[in-house]
């Protein structure tokens, strides 16, 4: 039974909620090998296709644990390959939210940022403030979030270290949308729950396809995106959505 993470189950839709309040939900090797044994391993699951990662009112996460990392040499940092394994939840091929309520500075913006969207509540804060500890982002802030934001208001969060609240973050597209504080994880599974009644390998397919956007010329991206939309046509999922589009009825996808 994971102590750092609480998993949920709702059918087709998992909601990770990080889980050590005392710490606002600071990122450690505890909460990352919990995350990897019981999450990333799901991600062939046919029958799961949305997750929603969240934390508390007052953060989702307020950044990685100092206390681990304060003492270490760069050598023990390189040798401990710290951080790196986050990249195998980066990548998972099941969409993934975010929902924000409270801080999410630091690895917790990054984290945010990992996932292929994210929801904010009201109240939400998000920034890179590791300037401020004599370093820089290690998980991929300074790469993911210039690609989200460009690259001025990138350099500014960075360089600064201040937080940036939920209009402004909708606005500059670091989120995509808010909600009221107390209805976003409702609304959030909601949103899920409309996910998980799609095809799955179509599902993935956009998840990939738009992440390929990212480094791919407009004709590459296009040939890439035509080539998974051609192969989509040998799933019984696309069968089944034509057909039922043709016979004005629900469609009944099992994710093959």
């Amino acid at each position: 039974m994971p102590k750092t993470i609480r998993l949920t189950r709702y059918d087709k839709v998992l909601k990770i909620e990080l889980n050590r309040p005392e710490e606002l939900n600071a990122l450690n090797k505890e909460v990352l090998k919990e995350i990897l044994e019981h999450v990333v391993s799901l991600d062939a699951d046919p029958d799961l296709a949305c997750i929603i990662l969240t934390g508390n009112m007052k953060a989702f996460a307020a950044g990685a644990d100092i206390k681990e990392m304060c003492d270490k040499s760069s050598k023990e940092m390189r040798e401990g390959r710290y951080f790196s394994d986050w990249e195998l939840f980066a990548n998972m091929q099941t969409p993934k939210i975010a929902a924000v309520n409270g801080y999410a500075l630091g690895g917790g913006c990054e984290l945010a940022m990992m996932c292929d969207y994210i929801l904010a509540g009201e109240s939400a804060k998000f920034g890179q403030p590791e300037i401020k500890l004599g370093v820089i982002a290690g998980i991929g802030g300074t790469q993911r979030m210039t690609k989200l934001i460009g690259r001025a208001k990138s350099m500014d969060m960075h360089l600064t270290g201040r937080m940036m609240g939920a209009e402004e973050a909708l606005n500059c597209g670091l989120i995509a949308r808010i909600f009221p504080d107390e209805e976003l994880v409702e609304n959030a599974l909601g949103i899920a729950e409309i996910i998980s009644q799609y095809s799955k390998p179509a599902l993935t397919m956009i998840t990939n396809a738009i992440h390929k956007s990212d480094n791919l010329t407009l004709e590459q991206g296009l040939k890439y995106e035509r080539s998974l939309f051609y192969s989509l046509f040998d799933t019984h999922d696309q069968k089944e959505g034509m057909k039922a589009f043709i016979e004005k009825r629900k469609p009944t996808f099992n994710g093959t």
